[in-house]
């Protein structure tokens, strides 16, 4: 693919009367990582969701994976974000009456890969990321645990582009450096582009580049 995996250029966004953003953009390459600061109700997630295509922006244009997610379908949008997209919530947002396995395997399973295929595909990356597979239900992992369940199933499609958003925000300090490493590893390891949101300055910190969103726009400045 020729120019960035991720491109969003003059997004502006506006609910309740309230500019959320206003002219916003970045890029990320393939293999590259852009961290998002700025403190709660900046807009940072609504950039996120903009990025997903959940969020239609009033103005400007994004393009994710050579397609432009403003101007898609919905039945296509849908079908672009399973096949190049993965999220990382905060909380994990994991259904707790499935296992890990189960979780991680459910992006592959509606993405249309059979049920064989899934679970061992899902099986090898929580394995990789140290999460127990046997005989631990997923509402008894522990929070790093969770997170790391999140990524697998973000990764579970192969997705060209990995957003996460405040995945740390709930963790503890062991936890939260763990999770922070997994994610900005992967770029790396699986030439994805990595986009975090977050309001912690160690882990923006360490982004190929950080960014700070104030008054709806993104700027390199370092945050205060």
């Amino acid at each position: 693919m020729v120019g960035p995996v991720v491109r969003a250029r003059g997004v502006r966004y506006a609910v309740g009367g309230r500019v959320l953003l206003d002219g916003a953009g970045l890029d990320v390459p393939a293999g590259g990582s852009v961290a998002v600061s700025g403190p709660s109700g900046s807009g940072k997630s609504t950039l996120l969701m903009c990025l997903l295509g959940l969020v239609r922006p009033d103005a400007g244009e994004i393009a994710v994976a050579g397609a432009d997610v403003t101007r898609m379908s919905r039945r296509a949008l849908a079908e672009h974000r399973r096949r190049t997209m993965g999220m990382v919530f905060q909380f994990g947002e994991l259904l707790p009456e499935l296992t890990p396995v189960e979780n991680a395997a459910l992006p592959a399973l509606l993405g249309g890969t059979g049920r064989r295929a899934a679970y061992a595909a899902a099986r090898e990356l929580l394995v990789r990321l140290g999460v127990p597979v046997e005989g631990t239900a997923t509402g008894l992992l522990s929070g790093g645990e969770r997170q790391r369940v999140a990524v697998a199933r973000a990764l579970a499609a192969g997705p060209a582009v990995v957003l996460a958003d405040e995945p740390t925000g709930a963790l503890d300090a062991e936890a939260r450096e763990a999770v922070a490493d997994l994610l900005f590893a992967l770029p790396a390891e699986h030439g994805c582009a990595l986009v975090v949101a977050t309001h912690d300055p160690a882990v923006a910190a360490r982004a190929d580049e950080r960014l700070v969103l104030r008054g709806g726009r993104l700027s390199a400045e370092a945050a205060a």
